[in-house]
């Protein structure tokens, strides 16, 4: 009973755990204009991009959302 009402009120593990991740996906969906907008060897060169600001030292974290945009356009494209 007590778990039915704190579960109305703040929602699953999984309803929090979605709403912890939807800033993220919401800023991957922003970038979908902008990146169908590039041919297949600008998206291609996205890549090599990546790797240059890994080797910069910036972190996964820190290229997660462009790097999802960038996967999500060329699967769209196969």
């Amino acid at each position: 009973m007590l778990g039915a009402v704190a579960r109305k009120l703040f929602g699953s593990a999984n309803d929090r755990r979605i709403r912890g991740y939807q800033p993220r996906v919401d800023a991957i969906n922003a970038l979908e204009a902008e990146l169908s907008k590039l041919s297949d060897d600008e998206l291609r060169a996205k890549t090599a991009a990546f790797k240059k600001e890994l080797a910069e030292g910036k972190t996964l974290d820190d290229i997660l959302v462009p790097a999802f945009a960038t996967v999500r356009e060329a699967g769209k494209r196969t």
